[in-house]
C-alpha cells in the first residue's frame, strides 16, 4: 500500500469516528428531550412557569458523623424531575451513607432536606417510601425462590375475599407485573422464578417494586457491578424509561462509561465532602478520575 492510500484510509477512518460520536451524541440529547417534554405545553415535565425543572429534592448542608468518625461533611445538593445524577467517589467517601440518609435508614447529625419544598424528617426507611422515595441496593434484596411478580409485591400483596376470610390475588398480581415490565420494556416474565433470571432480569424486577408505589425519586447502589456487557446495556435502558417517566434517579456507581452514557450531572465525593457537581457535558471521564483521586483537589 502507498503512503498516500494509507493517508487516505486514515482520513476516511478518522471522519467515520468523529461522525459516529457526532450522532451518538445527538441522539442522545434527542432521547432527553423526548423524555422530559410535558404533553401540549412544550415544556420541561414537572417545570415552573419560567420553565426550569423544579427540584425534588433539596439537600442543604447535611452531615453525618458515628461518634468521631465524619462520614459526611458539609454536602448540599438538589434533585430535578426526570434527571440522573451519578453519584461517584472510592470506597469510604461517603457516597452510601449520603444515600441511606435520603433513604431513611440514618438520621443526619446536621442539615436539612427538602422534598417539593417541604422539610422532612424521617426515621425509618417506611417514612421515605411514604414521601416516594425508593431505593434499589446492591444486593437487590430478592428472594431467589419466588417469581418475578412475588418479589414486585413482596410486602404489599394484593389480597381478595369477604370479610376476614382473604386469600392472596395471585391473577391481578401477575397481570400488574407483568404492565410494570412492559413500561419498562424489559423482557422479564411474572411468572418466572428469580434464580432462574440473569442480571439485567433481575434489575428489572428490583425497579418494578419501586413502580408500584409511584415513587419520585430511586436511589440505585451499583446497579450494574458484576454483570455481563448485554446485562448492563439493559439496566441502562432501564434507568431511562424511570427518566423518560420524569423519575429522578441518583446513580452510585464506579463504572465511568455508565455514568457518562446515562447520567445528566456528575457529583463526586471524596473523604465525605463533595468536591465536584457539574453537568456531564462540562465533565469528563479524566477530571472525574483526579477528583476521586485527589489529583484534583476540587472545581
Amino acid at each position: 500500500m502507498t503512503a498516500r492510500s494509507r493517508g487516505q484510509l486514515i482520513d476516511g477512518s478518522s471522519s467515520f469516528c468523529i461522525n459516529e460520536c457526532n450522532r451518538f451524541s445527538g441522539r442522545r440529547s434527542a432521547e432527553r428531550d423526548r423524555g422530559r417534554l410535558a404533553h401540549g405545553d412544550g415544556k420541561p415535565a414537572g417545570s415552573g412557569e419560567d420553565g426550569r425543572l423544579a427540584a425534588v429534592l433539596e439537600l442543604t448542608n447535611i452531615s453525618k458523623h458515628f461518634g468521631a468518625i465524619q462520614a459526611v461533611n458539609d454536602v448540599s445538593f438538589s434533585l430535578e424531575a426526570g434527571q440522573v445524577v451519578g453519584l461517584m467517589g472510592d470506597n469510604g467517601a461517603g457516597k452510601s451513607t449520603l444515600v441511606k440518609m435520603i433513604a431513611g435508614n440514618f438520621r443526619p447529625s446536621e442539615g436539612t432536606m427538602r422534598l417539593d419544598g417541604k422539610e422532612i424528617v424521617m426515621h425509618r426507611p417506611v417514612e421515605a417510601r411514604q414521601h416516594g422515595i425508593e431505593i434499589v441496593h446492591q444486593d437487590l434484596a430478592l428472594c431467589n425462590n419466588l417469581t418475578a411478580a412475588a418479589n414486585v409485591f413482596l410486602g404489599r400483596e394484593l389480597r381478595r375475599g369477604i370479610g376476614p376470610l382473604k386469600v392472596l390475588d395471585y391473577k391481578t398480581m401477575y397481570r400488574r407485573a407483568g404492565e410494570i415490565f412492559k413500561e419498562l420494556k424489559s423482557e422479564t416474565r411474572p411468572r418466572d422464578l428469580v434464580k432462574q433470571m440473569s442480571g439485567g432480569q433481575r434489575q428489572a424486577v428490583a425497579i418494578g417494586r419501586t413502580m408500584l408505589s409511584e415513587a419520585k425519586i430511586v436511589l440505585m447502589d451499583e446497579p450494574t457491578a458484576a454483570i455481563s456487557v448485554r446485562q448492563v446495556a439493559e439496566v441502562l435502558n432501564l434507568i431511562r424509561e424511570l427518566r423518560d417517566r420524569g423519575i429522578a434517579v441518583v446513580l452510585i456507581s464506579h463504572r465511568m462509561p455508565d455514568v457518562f452514557t446515562v447520567a445528566d450531572r456528575v457529583i463526586v465525593m471524596r473523604r465525605g465532602r463533595k468536591v465536584a457537581d457539574k453537568s456531564i457535558a462540562a465533565s469528563s471521564p479524566e477530571e472525574v478520575t483526579g477528583l476521586i483521586t485527589g489529583a484534583i483537589e476540587q472545581v
